[in-house]
């Protein structure tokens, strides 16, 4: 029989060569790519992007509504609401928000005991009662001295 064949040194050495010569290429071209995103030459933000950064907050305040409980239709789950809100304004319009704030509170007493029970208990109605309440609220104050209505209390029991 006859014995197989050894190679030899220099063949082992050039199968390994082009092993080790890939290995070293996908981690240098792995690491190249990496960095290139990281630091953000690749997919990073463009010059468009840094001029929608968000800017310094305009002079704001808030103007407490003091909270409201509306009694709810007899025979319903919920026999009251619990309302609490703040008003987004301008410093400027601050005194003169203040000054309308028993208005506010009739159009927020009126809008709300005209709301259902069956609309009051769905969580998506929230968002349509907040955007309600911000036009009448506008509309009361006056052309833009009320900039938001933000909602910190609505509770059902």
């Amino acid at each position: 029989m006859a014995e197989p064949e050894q190679p030899d040194e220099k063949t082992v050495k050039k199968r390994k060569l082009p092993l080790i010569l890939g290995v070293f290429g996908a981690l240098v071209l792995g690491g190249g790519g990496f960095f290139a995103i990281w630091s953000g030459l690749l997919f990073g933000p463009t010059p468009e992007d840094h001029a929608t950064l968000p800017t310094a907050l305009p002079d704001i305040g808030f103007v407490p509504i003091p909270p409201a409980v509306i009694s709810l239709l007899p025979g319903s789950s919920s026999s009251h609401l619990r309302f609490a809100a703040q008003l987004e304004v301008e410093v400027k319009e601050t005194d003169a928000v203040m000054l309308i704030l028993p208005r506010i509170q009739d159009v927020l007493n009126s809008y709300l005991r005209a709301v259902t029970v069956a609309e009051l208990q769905d969580p998506s109605t929230l968002v349509r009662i907040r955007a309600q309440l911000l036009r009448r609220i506008q509309l009361v104050a006056g052309d833009g001295r009320v900039r938001d209505l933000l909602v910190t209390e609505f509770v059902l029991n």
